[in-house]
């Protein structure tokens, strides 16, 4: 395998591990919010011992104001994954995951609201067709009787998870160039402060949870975010863009094989819908609409 293969090689390998994460946190038992305190601590645990080794640790250009932006990433971060996690018990793996991959264009609309940040009419567009996906995606007006209140919560939960990343992401453009593995193991590390009081001691978890819940943390936010954060200086735009999508694929894979949700045809066009459209705002793609202007909200 040669020098330019390997980054993409991890980042796929990154994707599809994390595309699992699903079937981890809905095998695993729990509530979300333990589910997340768990991912918090055990992802704690490999990143930290993790940089250590690299020599990350401790790291002096940790300034008070770079450690308050980790930290306030970190709570809208941890309240994604709860959401997140919650829609997996409310609706399917395969559901959540495709409606969560709205959050892109969150941050378009956060941007371009509070940050004044021009956006153009192409990215407008690809918004409301990645939109129009996720009404098409989240099954609400599917012919099925599958539609309950349940359902409709779930995919509310995951576009506020989707909105949580987003917030999550702006605010993490404050940390300038710091290194992402520091980045998240703050994260995880205001997790655990955040949502101790609320989870049950670790007497309380069944047995056969527990490799569930280190997977989530040692698989899911320790090795495959070491594997994408190495790769993605490595990797052009496209390549990313491209790449990324696996991590969806393998979550409709592993929620069609092992527990029978099969996407219907409207659900199948509108997850389609979503992944055009991100693939044209990350790609750059272009409508024919005439002369392109930037435009703000």
């Amino acid at each position: 395998m040669s020098d330019k293969q390997l980054p993409a090689v991890k980042l796929a390998v990154g994707m599809a591990m994390i595309g699992t994460v699903g079937a981890f946190a809905v095998e695993s038992g729990l509530s979300p919010v333990s589910v997340v305190f768990w991912r918090c601590v055990f992802g704690t645990l490999f990143l930290g011992l993790w940089c250590i080794i690299r020599g990350y640790l401790p790291d002096r250009s940790l300034s008070l104001k770079r450690l308050t932006y980790a930290s306030l990433a970190g709570v809208c971060m941890v309240l994604s994954w709860i959401a997140f996690f919650a829609g997996f018990t409310l609706t399917s793996i395969a559901t959540t995951t495709i409606v969560y991959h709205i959050q892109p264009f969150f941050v378009v609309l956060i941007s371009a609201v509070f940050l004044r940040e021009l956006i153009s009419l192409n990215q407008v567009l690809w918004m409301a067709g990645a939109f129009t996906g996720v009404i098409l995606a989240s099954g609400l007006i599917a012919p099925s009787g599958v539609i309950n209140i349940h359902w409709v919560l779930g995919v509310a939960l995951t576009l506020v998870a989707a909105l949580l990343y987003a917030i999550s992401t702006v605010v993490g453009k404050g940390l300038g160039q710091q290194r992402p593995e520091i980045t998240t193991l703050c994260q995880t590390i205001v997790g655990i402060i955040l949502l101790a009081p609320f989870t049950d001691s670790f007497r309380s978890v069944p047995p056969e949870s527990w490799g569930w819940l280190i997977g989530i943390g040692v698989l899911h936010t320790g090795v495959a975010y070491v594997l994408m954060y190495s790769a993605y200086p490595k990797l052009t735009t496209p390549v990313i863009g491209v790449l990324t999508f696996i991590y969806p694929v393998v979550a409709i894979i592993v929620d069609w094989v092992f527990y029978g949700h099969q996407p219907g045809v409207i659900q199948m066009t509108g997850m389609i819908l979503i992944a055009l459209c991100t693939l044209g705002v990350k790609l750059g793609w272009h409508f024919p609409v005439g002369r392109q202007r930037k435009i703000s909200l």
